[in-house]
């Protein structure tokens, strides 16, 4: 088979399968509305859950970081790309989430893949929940190390998983709230069964950093876990982008010597840093008590409203709502529909979910109104019947 002949076959399956990706133009995708080809949609994909990628003094910070330090950082952190800015968000994030050190990264993605590539050796063990993000898994598959998944959720496997004998060292490895489902992990019972056989628990808290908990810290900490890796990105919560660790000192300095991610790649912008900083300090603010108000209110009236409709939904009290109708065909159709009547909102199919649970993705925000809300569900109820 050639190479053309390789990729149109796999093409073609994608397509058969309804499972083909389209990207489409959007004039912007985050806050309240969204634009495309000049008609306006009630937006319910997107992760921008508190509202903040348009809040004025967020988008004021970012514009006089781009005045004092320019648009870029200029190169890897290790060479001329760490600036004041960095430093000083990293010292912030450190001592609102009660970590010795916070370490930036351009993405979470890449930040999930430099601590699993950096801290694995061939003698080691990752059990991971078997529904953790790509990032997650993708990194330890492509590490030397032995990968295990435990059932969703599950602490009694993988406590079970940790006990069999290992030469190495083990790391558990979760989502704080799960990105296609919305459903928290047990982290305490995670974390027992970690600690029980030596083993570190590593947590993408991507979808409750900024949301949940005291002073939006995330999953861990309303479940007073503190996790030995912590993994915060800025793309939801934050309303901006990009991502940091939350580690002991001696793992910060470990993971500058080998995280390649980090050594590497140019840094992000110092303007962006600037920014972080004051999505942070809203977040830490009254007016962030305020918007995670709001975000609840939204998510309890929603909730209410599903369970009246004739849709398979997990029992999630995030922002993420999905409305899961099982056959690829029908999700396009249903999101399709509910376009039709002025609301985005994205189909999610295999191989992003399981077999047969094609899903809508619904993702509410605090800067919805109690309206929007009830609109979508009498959309839902209509296409429903």
């Amino acid at each position: 088979m050639t190479w053309q002949a390789r990729i149109n076959a796999a093409l073609e399956e994608r397509r058969a399968a309804e499972a083909f990706r389209v990207r489409r133009v959007v004039e912007n995708g985050a806050g309240r509305f969204l634009t495309r080809e000049g008609r306006q949609f009630c937006n319910f994909s997107s992760n921008d859950y508190l509202g903040l990628s348009q809040h004025p003094a967020i988008v004021r910070a970012w514009q006089q970081g781009a005045e004092r330090f320019g648009v870029g950082s200029g190169g890897s952190g290790h060479v001329s790309g760490y600036t004041t800015a960095h430093q000083a968000l990293e010292e912030e994030l450190a001592d609102w989430l009660g970590y010795p050190r916070a370490l930036l990264f351009i993405s979470g993605f890449a930040a999930n893949q430099a601590v699993i590539t950096a801290m694995m050796g061939k003698e080691d063990r990752i059990v991971a929940d078997r529904l953790s993000h790509a990032s997650l898994l993708e990194a330890a598959n492509l590490s030397p190390a032995q990968l295990r998944r435990f059932a969703h959720n599950d602490a009694s496997q993988l406590a079970t998983l940790l006990d069999k004998p290992c030469d190495g060292q083990q790391l558990a490895v979760t989502e704080g709230v799960f990105s296609m489902d919305g459903d928290s992990a047990p982290l305490a019972a995670l974390h027992e069964a970690a600690k029980r056989q030596n083993a570190w628990l590593l947590v993408d808290d991507a979808h409750g950093t900024g949301v949940m908990g005291d002073e939006g810290r995330g999953s861990a900490h309303q479940q007073n876990v503190k996790p030995e890796l912590l993994v915060v990105t800025f793309g939801k919560g934050f309303g901006v982008s990009g991502a940091a660790v939350l580690c002991s000192e001696s793992v910060a300095d470990y993971l500058l010597q080998f995280a390649r991610h980090l050594i590497y790649s140019t840094s992000m912008p110092p303007a962006q840093a600037v920014a972080l900083s004051a999505s942070l300090a809203v977040i830490r603010s009254a007016e962030g008590d305020e918007r995670r108000q709001r975000l609840a209110e939204h998510i309890s009236c929603f909730r209410q409203g599903l369970a009246a409709l004739p849709f398979q939904s997990p029992d999630s009290q995030s922002a993420i709502q999905p409305v899961i109708v099982g056959e690829n065909g029908r999700a396009l159709a249903l999101a399709q529909a509910l376009r039709e009547r002025g609301m985005w909102v994205t189909a999610i199919r295999p191989p992003t979910v399981p077999p047969g649970t094609a899903r809508l993705r619904l993702t509410l925000t605090a800067a919805h109104e109690a309206q929007d809300i009830q609109t979508l569900l009498e959309a839902l109820h209509d296409e429903g019947e």
